[in-house]
């Protein structure tokens, strides 16, 4: 039986892959570090392929969010010691108002409240991370809650990782993997897998994967769709196969196995660098364009050489010139580049872990 604490952690669907894997890998970790938890999303659909024994994990309850509701049964939930708000959403103001009331009647101090925000490596990121906001309307007015920003760097509150990841990856069959996905692939082939939301430079991927012994492999969804809208438009097709939707560590497999991976958003971004193989981030694109700082600030963090740098612009259609040749001495300076970057983030403290220590410092101050 767990003894830690009860954690509730609240998430609105945005994009399922990211916003619902990102906070499906922090309940499970927590739950594994000793910790119960409630998950409180509005669309668990993708929990069904994501993570198929979600409703059946011990010490882990899926919850609707209608259930936060005045009409739900509230009053029979025990109060958690923690709320994480993921990605800024904003909690149910029935929610807030029963807690509310509950600890000022039993006289306990209030949860521990966290608004885990976005990824970024932009420089105010340390400045602003476990910054206390002070509530000020609403039915928790004068209560406090804390900024925690994941990141790169120290002063920031870390990545995502499992205890037992590099065991995992030390144990892959790597050439088994590629056999079962890729049988047809050339000795001299490079694997190369695709998660991407519909980047400008996709055709000349394409085109430039054609007639080659390289193979493409492609996830379901945006993805799949994206590329046969091209491919309509292409006399010669590159070598290409559609991947099924897959669970988690098949995700990560995926990763391990390829020689160049193209990502998109935050928690592929994140399971891409503990891969350590080249990759190319796509990241989410902003109608005012703040995500090209955000790339920017990413890729003077990640020491990307030039033509990683470039290859990142022309994906995320900030830069209108040729895509680059993914050839042998382009693949060594990636990987020389992913692999040291991997390292460095292994000698910080995951997101899990400090979160957890926060919480504690924050319980040992009041």
């Amino acid at each position: 039986m767990q003894t830690g604490q009860l954690w509730d952690i609240f998430c609105t669907v945005i994009d399922n892959h990211g916003d619902l894997g990102v906070c499906w890998r922090l309940t499970r970790q927590l739950r594994d570090a000793g910790q119960r938890v409630r998950l409180w999303v509005d669309d668990a659909s993708a929990l069904s392929w994501m993570a198929p024994t979600s409703h059946h994990e011990p010490d882990i309850e899926i919850r609707p969010w209608a259930d936060a509701s005045p009409s739900s049964s509230l009053h029979a939930m025990p109060a958690a010691d923690v709320w994480v708000e993921a990605f800024g959403c904003t909690l149910p103001e029935a929610f807030v108002a029963h807690f509310v009331e509950r600890t000022v009647t039993t006289r306990k101090r209030q949860p521990h409240w966290i608004n885990l925000e976005y990824l970024s490596a932009e420089d105010w990121v340390p400045r602003m991370h476990r910054l206390p906001s002070p509530v000020m309307s609403g039915p928790a007015k004068g209560w406090t809650k804390h900024f925690f920003y994941p990141g790169f760097t120290k002063g920031t509150g870390g990545l995502l990782r499992e205890t037992d990841l590099l065991e995992r990856q030390q144990s892959f069959e790597r050439a088994a993997w590629r056999q079962q996905h890729a049988p047809d692939l050339a000795p001299e082939g490079l694997l190369i897998s695709l998660f991407c939301y519909e980047p400008a430079a996709l055709p000349q991927l394409l085109t430039q994967l054609a007639g080659t012994p390289h193979h493409l492999l492609v996830t379901p969804g945006r993805p799949l769709a994206a590329v046969q809208q091209a491919l309509a438009h292409m006399p010669v097709h590159p070598r290409w196969s559609a991947l099924p939707y897959t669970d988690q560590n098949g995700f990560d497999e995926m990763l391990w196995a390829c020689d160049l991976n193209l990502v998109r958003g935050e928690d592929s971004l994140v399971r891409a660098l503990w891969a350590g193989q080249p990759f190319i981030w796509h990241i989410y694109p902003q109608e005012d364009h703040a995500h090209h700082a955000k790339l920017e600030a990413f890729l003077d963090w990640l020491q990307a050489p030039q033509s990683l740098r470039r290859a990142h612009r022309v994906w995320n259609g900030i830069e209108k010139t040729a895509w680059p040749t993914f050839d042998g001495e382009t693949q060594k300076t990636w990987s020389t580049c992913a692999t040291a970057v991997r390292a460095k983030l292994l000698l910080q403290n995951a997101l899990r872990v400090q979160l957890m220590a926060f919480v504690q410092a924050q319980t040992s101050s009041s």
